[in-house]
């Protein structure tokens, strides 16, 4: 027996000795293949009249078609990614709160991303770049004529609300047009989901789903248009020589602060969980059921902003995108490094809740300035964040006496409004050159503009004084329309089966 194991073995030895010969001897010349392609994508692959002789003008707009292809493919690529930051915001709300509640949270979740779709495809879109749909052109698509409805003050035209793109009719069938509608709308979607986790284990699920519906229609395109959709807001710089007008790079103001401010407002309406305080003023823990759960979907959210702020470059072949990628790490870096220190400085545990909820925050506030300061002012600004939001979630939570269960407002509310102010400090002057149409690059008041940064607090002061009083009357309508809170004896005993109908765990 063990005669014939050697033999076998043997023979094992000999035919794997006899494979690796002919791997490595048996000559690779004689196959038609191009390894290091050197031979693939050659003259002969431009569309021409006469193949492999092109002429300039063919070999131009071979060029030219290869540009737009490259801008539109990084912009879809980095569209997916922000799309998977859903899943982030899921995992990372559910594992806040009590598995009671892990269905009605996860469902609000998911049908969020379907309801502000739906929204923004019927007018938000068209309210919010309609007027400036001659700028999809991604380099150089044929692009659509915009329309912008304005207002005619002090000598000037002050952009309100874009008009043209309703339910991405025929008249902006447009190949550009397509492109940034995605990827407008998996950044509105991101605006959607915040509030969701400001008023969790007790918003009435039909209440939610009008909410939904109304920011991904009017609130955040309102907003939106005035910034990123050549409203009044972006016209500052020229109209009036503030900077390059409110400049907001991936979206701090227009994506977070709007979402944010929209959770406040929520939280406040819809009023503290059952047992939060206590009738003489002591604030109680509710922890959430999962912490992996949060943290993980905290890397997924941080993995999603690869795509959220390099992506808005729309232009893969944009340099400029390695320096927001470095600077959109190391300020997400910077902030869960200080939110550690802040905690042992104050003699507290490394609660991974705030540790998450530090790294998320330095997210937040390198989104506007992200392209414009350099990696030593990333971690600055991230650093900062990384301490403002303990200070802001305990502000809120201790002192205001607000339920905000995963600290929605404190990250996205505070930081992106921090986010927007820090660029108006931070920008070095390295690029931004004719951004909102104003000459030159964006500097802030550290450079040399002190204006750049009386545009960046207009703009902030404007999101909380815009967003705050909608949204406030908003949920009190709507709870005249539907209850937004749900009974109390369900809030007590979970809102899975009486909001949902299933258990989110089976046990």
């Amino acid at each position: 027996m063990i005669k014939k194991n050697l033999l076998n073995n043997k023979a094992l030895f000999f035919f794997l000795a006899l494979f690796i010969c002919m791997a490595i001897f048996v000559p690779s010349v004689s196959f038609a293949q191009d390894p290091t392609g050197a031979n693939t994508g050659t003259i002969n692959d431009v569309a021409a009249a006469t193949a492999g002789k092109p002429t300039l003008e063919e070999v131009a707009s071979q060029a030219g078609h290869n540009k737009i292809a490259i801008n539109i493919m990084w912009t879809l690529i980095a569209g997916f990614l922000v799309m998977f930051m859903q899943a982030g915001f899921a995992l990372v709300e559910t594992g806040f709160t009590q598995k009671k509640n892990v269905a009605h949270t996860m469902g609000m979740n998911f049908l969020v991303y379907a309801l502000g779709m739906f929204g923004f495809w019927v007018c938000g879109f068209a309210f919010m770049f309609g007027g400036a749909l001659n700028a999809a052109t991604l380099g150089g698509a044929p692009g659509v004529i915009p329309h912008e409805y304005t207002v005619h003050l002090f000598g000037h035209d002050f952009g309100i609300i874009g008009s043209v793109g309703f339910f991405l009719n025929s008249k902006v069938y447009d190949i550009g047009v397509f492109t940034l509608f995605l990827f407008q709308m998996v950044f509105m979607d991101t605006t959607a989901t915040i509030p969701t986790g400001s008023m969790a284990e007790r918003w009435s699920f039909k209440s939610f789903l009008i909410f939904g519906l109304f920011i991904s229609m009017f609130v955040y395109p309102i907003y939106g248009n005035w910034v990123w959709g050549g409203g009044w807001l972006a016209s500052l710089g020229a109209n009036f020589h503030l900077g390059h007008g409110h400049v907001d790079f991936a979206g701090s103001s227009v994506v977070h602060m709007v979402g944010g401010v929209a959770a406040l407002a929520g939280a406040i309406v819809i009023g503290p969980r059952i047992g939060k305080y206590g009738p003489n003023g002591e604030v109680n823990t509710i922890p959430g059921h999962n912490i992996p759960m949060a943290l993980l979907g905290t890397f997924i959210l941080a993995f999603g902003w690869f795509g959220f702020n390099p992506g808005s470059t729309l232009a893969g072949g944009d340099f400029r995108i390695s320096i927001v990628a470095v600077n959109t790490m190391m300020a997400g870096t910077a902030a869960t490094l200080a939110a550690l220190v802040y905690m042992y400085i104050r003699k507290q545990k490394p609660d991974p809740g705030m540790l998450a909820n530090g790294l998320l925050a330095g997210l937040v506030a390198i989104t506007a300035p992200c392209a414009f300061v350099n990696s030593i002012g990333s971690v600055i600004i991230g650093a900062v964040a990384g301490v403002l939001v303990i200070v802001a979630y305990n502000f809120v939570d201790r002192k205001l006496k607000i339920d905000d269960p995963v600290g929605a407002f404190a990250v996205h509310g505070v930081n992106g409004a921090w986010g927007v102010l820090s660029l108006g400090l931070f920008a070095d002057g390295s690029y931004g050159d004719g951004w909102n149409g104003v000459a030159g690059t964006v500097k802030g008041l550290f450079y040399g503009d002190a204006s750049q940064f009386v545009a960046q607090l207009i703009g902030t002061l404007t999101c909380a004084l815009f967003v705050f009083p909608v949204m406030y009357f908003f949920f009190k309508i709507s709870n005249k329309i539907t209850p937004i809170r749900v009974k109390k004896e369900d809030e007590i005993a979970g809102l899975d089966i009486p909001e949902m109908g299933v258990h989110g765990y089976v046990d």
